[in-house]
């Protein structure tokens, strides 16, 4: 009779368990982390969001632009983006667009594609930020619309309707007042 060559000794078991011990911890935590993440209801739930506080500057005199501002919440469980803003209540074109101060302190604008909305966060427009860009069509070279009328001009108060389309969200209409810039309320 021959002795097994291989005996299990105190030390090679020890190490043998915490070997085993550092992927069963890692699991542990994951599923733990998981099992939190389902019971706070967040698990699997969609973007929702949520659209406040629609604003539209006054445009200045004879100006061709003017902004649009809003605050957008997500309440959801995802990420969610705003791919786009549409309006019936204006003519010209619209965008998504952010200021940005260049190193010799002139401020600019650049296009954006995209705005994102995170899970469980918000997202503020300002006029020192991301904002919608709004053409308008000053009353000197305003053309006429069907019927041989114009848009009337807006004035602080009025109500414009905007649709912001989101990517996950779908379309979702919303008002803005127009106030004016002094206003500094935007």
């Amino acid at each position: 009779m021959t002795d097994n060559p291989w005996r299990p000794s105190r030390r090679r078991l020890v190490d043998a368990l915490l070997a085993a011990l550092a992927p069963a911890t890692a699991c542990s935590l994951a599923l733990g982390g998981l099992a939190t993440w389902a019971a706070v209801g967040k698990a699997g739930s969609p973007a929702r969001i949520a659209v406040s506080s629609g604003r539209v500057l006054l445009p200045y005199a004879d100006g061709t632009e003017t902004a649009a501002f809003f605050d957008i919440a997500n309440i959801g469980g995802a990420d969610d983006r705003l791919v786009k803003v549409t309006s019936s209540g204006t003519e010209g074109e619209i965008g998504l667009s952010r200021h940005r101060t260049a190193k010799s302190g002139a401020a600019y604008r650049s296009t954006v594609v995209s705005a994102t909305v995170a899970a469980g966060s918000e997202l503020a427009m300002s006029p020192h930020g991301l904002d919608v860009t709004v053409g308008v069509t000053p009353p000197a070279r305003a053309k006429p619309r069907a019927g041989g009328t114009h848009k009337a001009r807006w004035r602080a108060g009025d109500l414009v309707s905007f649709t912001l389309h989101f990517e996950r969200s779908g379309a979702i209409k919303t008002p803005a007042v127009v106030i004016r810039p002094s206003d500094n309320s935007a």
